[in-house]
C-alpha cells in the first residue's frame, strides 16, 4: 500500500504515516493530499485532524468536506518537541504555526526577542536550520541528525501534547465496521433549535459524540456545516438509525458520511 502526507520526510505526519504503509510519498498541504487520494493517485492519505494543545486543524476539516472520501483508520501519537539550530546564536524559529502556537509559552519564556517564522511543515523548519545558522527549528529530537544541535527537548507548553491523524481512502474503501464514525452535516437551513435536534439523534439513543465542530459552508455569511465524531459503528443499528435521523433533519442540505474506523496507539 502506499500513502501520502505531509512533507518533507521527517514530519510527524510522516511518522504517522509509516505506521500505514511502507511506501511514504509527500506533499505540501492538507488539500493536496486529501484531492491526491480523491484522483487515485494514492491509496491512502494521513492527515492530522486534532492536537491535544490547539484544537482541531481547520485545513483538514474543510478538505474532508470538500472532496469525496472516506475515513479507513485513526493514528495517535504523541508530539514531542526539540528545538533544533547549529548553535545557540540563531535570529528565527521556523516551523508549522501548530508546533508554534503548541510551543508558545516556552520560545516567550526563553526566547522572547526571536522572530517566528510558519512553514508548511516542522521537517521543513528543521531544513530551514540546516540552511541558514540563523535559523532554528522545532522537530521530533530524532531530526536533529548530524549536523544540529538539540538545545532543549520537550518543549511543548503540555506534557500530554498529542495529535490525532486521519488515514483517508477513496469512497470505496468506506467500511462500516469499527469503534468509531465520522460524518459531515450541512442543514442548509437555520432555525431556533435545529442544533438541538442534531444532537437529540445521537442522545435519544445514547451515543456518545467525542468531537463537534462547526465550520463556514461557504456558502454565505452565518451559514455552517457541522463535522460529528460518534463513538459507535455504522454496523451497530443505534448509529445507523441516528444517522437516518439527521439525513432527514438535514433534507434541505446533505450529510456525508464518512465512514467507521479503528484507532490506534503508536508510541514511536
Amino acid at each position: 500500500m502506499n500513502a501520502v502526507t505531509l512533507g518533507p520526510a521527517g514530519t510527524y505526519s510522516h511518522r504517522a504515516a509509516r505506521a500505514v504503509a511502507a511506501e511514504v510519498s509527500f506533499r505540501e498541504s492538507v488539500t493536496a493530499i486529501v484531492d491526491a487520494v480523491a484522483q487515485g493517485e494514492f491509496e491512502r492519505g494521513v492527515v492530522p485532524i486534532e492536537n491535544s494543545i490547539e484544537g482541531s486543524v481547520t485545513e483538514s476539516l474543510d478538505a474532508l468536506a470538500e472532496y469525496d472520501v472516506s475515513v479507513t483508520r485513526e493514528v495517535v501519537t504523541p508530539i514531542r518537541h526539540a528545538l533544533l539550530a547549529q548553535d545557540d546564536e540563531f535570529e528565527v524559529v521556523a516551523s508549522h504555526s501548530q508546533a508554534l502556537a503548541q510551543c508558545r509559552n516556552w520560545l516567550e519564556t526563553n526566547y522572547p526577542s526571536v522572530g517566528l517564522e510558519a512553514v508548511a511543515s516542522t521537517a521543513r523548519g528543521v531544513e530551514r536550520a540546516r540552511e541558514d545558522a540563523r535559523v532554528a527549528g522545532i522537530g521530533h529530537p530524532d531530526n536533529a541528525g548530524d549536523d544540529l544541535e538539540i538545545l532543549a527537548e520537550d518543549i511543548q507548553d503540555r506534557t500530554s501534547n498529542a495529535t490525532r491523524f486521519l488515514v483517508v481512502g477513496p469512497e470505496s474503501a468506506k467500511s462500516d465496521a469499527g469503534g468509531k464514525t465520522t460524518l459531515i452535516v450541512y442543514p442548509n437551513a437555520n432555525y431556533p433549535g435545529l442544533l438541538l435536534e442534531l444532537l437529540e439523534a445521537f442522545a435519544d439513543r445514547n451515543l456518545n459524540l467525542s468531537r463537534i465542530e462547526s465550520r463556514p459552508s461557504g456558502e454565505r455569511l452565518g451559514d455552517y456545516l457541522f463535522h460529528f465524531d460518534v463513538d459507535a459503528g455504522l454496523y451497530e443499528d443505534h448509529t445507523a438509525k441516528a444517522v437516518e435521523d439527521i439525513e432527514a433533519i438535514a433534507d434541505k442540505g446533505w450529510v456525508k458520511v464518512l465512514g467507521s474506523y479503528d484507532a490506534e496507539h503508536v508510541l514511536e
